[in-house]
């Protein structure tokens, strides 16, 4: 088994099960991956945290395991709709309709940097390491990377993806690569899961949807689809719980 995944309180808990390896990416793993972000698309949680087991969150590839087969890699075949089976294992967290975490420790290189960035919250341990490391090997990231790393600053992305320079965790946030440090980052994923559960599924997921057109469109864009869905909120029995519980000061109770 290579990811878990269990479902609680509206949080999907998934992790990445190769702890021996560190969570290095092997064929086994690639189908894990594409196998939980389809499972999550259907699925009633509200919000997904994802992390790896054991003393780091993903190393990358697994290369010996994966250097087999890279001769018959088809990487031109959009499998999943814009993206290819290789970027669908980072860049399909981006498209569920729920938020998605990234709890983040010790490791994430390459591949597993990749991973992290399709989640739309990256929290880390203050001592992870972090690198875009293909070209150490003479490739280039292709697992959406370039996709997803639109809010890092440009000219450190550049550095980074030529050099393959290991960074840290503070450099991380500075650039835009992670969100923000904790020193348990599982533990404070899942008090910001369990907020983001708290709120309207409705409102959250329309939320989403405006932060990854606001990644590419233009300002009328933006603008339109912002009203269009505020409007399909206005009313809505979610949106008046939302109002009703506020001013009677409970929890309130939404509908999936």
């Amino acid at each position: 088994m290579r990811v878990t995944m269990t479902i609680a309180d509206g949080i999907a808990d998934v992790r990445l099960t190769r702890p021996d390896k560190m969570n290095a990416i092997d064929p086994a793993m690639f189908d894990a991956l594409i196998d939980t972000i389809e499972t999550l698309r259907t699925s009633p949680a509200r919000c997904v945290v994802l992390s790896g087991e054991g003393r780091a969150f993903c190393a990358g590839l697994d290369m010996a395991s994966m250097a087999a087969g890279a001769a018959d890699l088809d990487l031109t075949t959009r499998t999943h709709d814009t993206a290819n089976r290789v970027q669908q294992v980072a860049w399909g967290w981006r498209t569920l309709p729920m938020p998605v975490i990234a709890a983040v420790h010790g490791l994430a290189l390459g591949g597993g940097l990749q991973i992290m960035a399709g989640a739309d919250v990256r929290i880390a341990a203050p001592d992870t390491r972090f690198a875009i490391l293909e070209a150490k090997w003479g490739l280039v990231a292709d697992m959406a990377g370039f996709a997803l790393w639109r809010d890092v600053r440009s000219s450190l992305l550049r550095e980074l993806a030529f050099s393959a320079r290991e960074f840290t965790a503070e450099e991380a946030v500075r650039g835009g690569f992670v969100t923000r440090l904790a020193d348990d980052p599982q533990g404070a994923a899942m008090v910001l899961a369990r907020a983001i559960a708290a709120r309207s599924p409705d409102a959250v997921r329309a939320a989403k949807r405006m932060a990854n057109l606001a990644d590419e469109a233009d300002a009328a864009t933006i603008l339109t689809a912002e009203s269009v869905e505020q409007q399909a909120l206005l009313g809505k029995p979610n949106q008046v719980e939302a109002v009703r519980a506020g001013m009677e000061r409970r929890a309130p109770a939404f509908r999936d």
